[in-house]
């Protein structure tokens, strides 16, 4: 198998990455219907729905607008604008998920914690994804910088880079497994969520240094500032964190 991965069926080229994404969406969910049947769910049904599509609205948005802020242009012509109304980035989707989901709680006066729930089908949704990313090579901007490293690969354009989206999934693969085994300690409700942004978005802005971005604001990409927002907004969190452990 080669890569970018792009396998041909009844003569059309399978765009990989979109089929991959569209199961992580349709298995990150069934997931999340699995677990919320096992577990007694302390938020009422219409407002989980609410919460679910303040989610759902607060991703699109996020992910959007970060994704432009990656590699913010002014679109010259339609083509231009179209492409850059699709690009995306699962980073925007998290966090403006999560404004989505607090202003939905506000709007419907929902006082309870709803992020646990979502964690886990959260990470596998990612998961999915990120295989779809790597398949995909440098088709996507998931790949990393030309290294001399072992651990280079030939992602499609004949150079050794990060294969950054393996080291993404092998992240996941023992975030998964580590906020498993704290599922059950009795952690405070919401905890959970938190631990997951972050782990995943402290990972993110680390990784972000061996990636070839092109656009800076105070030497950071627009992911690593995104990323120290999101960090900012659970200090209180961290710094209980940092505390217990000392």
């Amino acid at each position: 198998m080669t890569i970018p991965f792009e396998p041909i069926l009844f003569g059309f080229k399978i765009n990989i990455h979109l089929v991959f994404e569209y199961l992580a969406f349709f298995i990150g969910y069934k997931y999340y219907v699995y677990l919320r049947k096992k577990k007694t769910d302390i938020i009422r049904t219409p407002n989980r729905l609410s919460i679910i599509l303040g989610a759902a609205i607060g991703a699109f948005l996020g992910s959007r607008i970060i994704g432009f802020l990656e590699n913010p242009i002014v679109p010259s012509d339609l083509v231009t604008l179209l492409k850059e109304l699709n690009t995306k980035t699962i980073m925007g989707g998290l966090f403006g998920g999560l404004l989505g989901v607090e202003l939905a709680k506000k709007i419907i006066r929902e006082k309870q914690s709803s992020g646990d729930l979502f964690t886990f089908p959260i990470i596998l949704g990612i998961f999915i994804g990120r295989i779809g990313c790597f398949l995909s090579g440098t088709n996507e901007f998931t790949y990393g910088n030309v290294t001399t490293s072992f651990l280079g690969m030939n992602l499609g354009d004949h150079l050794m880079r990060h294969p950054i989206a393996l080291y993404e999934l092998l992240f996941l693969l023992v975030l998964f497994l580590f906020l498993w085994r704290l599922k059950d300690k009795g952690l405070k409700n919401g905890l959970l969520f938190e631990y997951f942004m972050i782990c995943y978005f402290a990972f993110r802005f680390f990784i972000e240094f061996i990636k070839p971005n092109i656009f800076f604001v105070f030497g950071l990409s627009s992911i690593q500032i995104l990323c120290l927002i999101c960090l900012l907004y659970y200090h209180r969190t961290i710094l209980n964190l940092v505390k217990n452990a000392r």
